[in-house]
């Protein structure tokens, strides 16, 4: 599975972006999806994750309410909508596709086995 994460870019605090992972090579409904992001001089952080049947999301607390996660099987395609957006979620976002699943293990960057490129988002104050 080749991942493709799109969407990014600058926005004014309080604004809205909508990132895209698209999935090639390979189907990916079968596949629970994480967002992660990695800001300046910080680790990859865990921002939220669907089940590959698409009924179940979590997230992090700082983005719960904020964010949400959806999936278009005809697309091949996973969304991270953001909403509200504050200058701390500047960062590289990062999609990532795995099969395993809990609120625990979806946190984890090492349950996953492909990932995306990244792509910047930046919010100005």
């Amino acid at each position: 599975v080749q991942l493709q994460a799109s969407g990014g870019g600058l926005v004014q605090a309080g604004g809205s972006l909508k990132l895209s992972c698209a999935a090639s090579g390979r189907t990916f409904s079968s596949y629970a999806v994480g967002w992660f992001r990695q800001g300046p001089g910080k680790e990859r952080e865990f921002v939220g994750a669907i089940h590959w049947g698409g009924e179940s999301t979590y997230f992090q607390d700082s983005v719960k309410g904020r964010f949400t996660i959806s999936r278009d099987y005809a697309k091949n395609t996973v969304y991270l909508q953001m909403n509200s957006l504050k200058p701390e979620d500047t960062a590289v976002y990062y999609c990532a596709a795995g099969q395993l699943w809990s609120t625990i293990i979806v946190r984890r960057t090492d349950v996953y086995n492909y990932w995306g490129q990244g792509t910047q988002v930046t919010v100005s104050s």
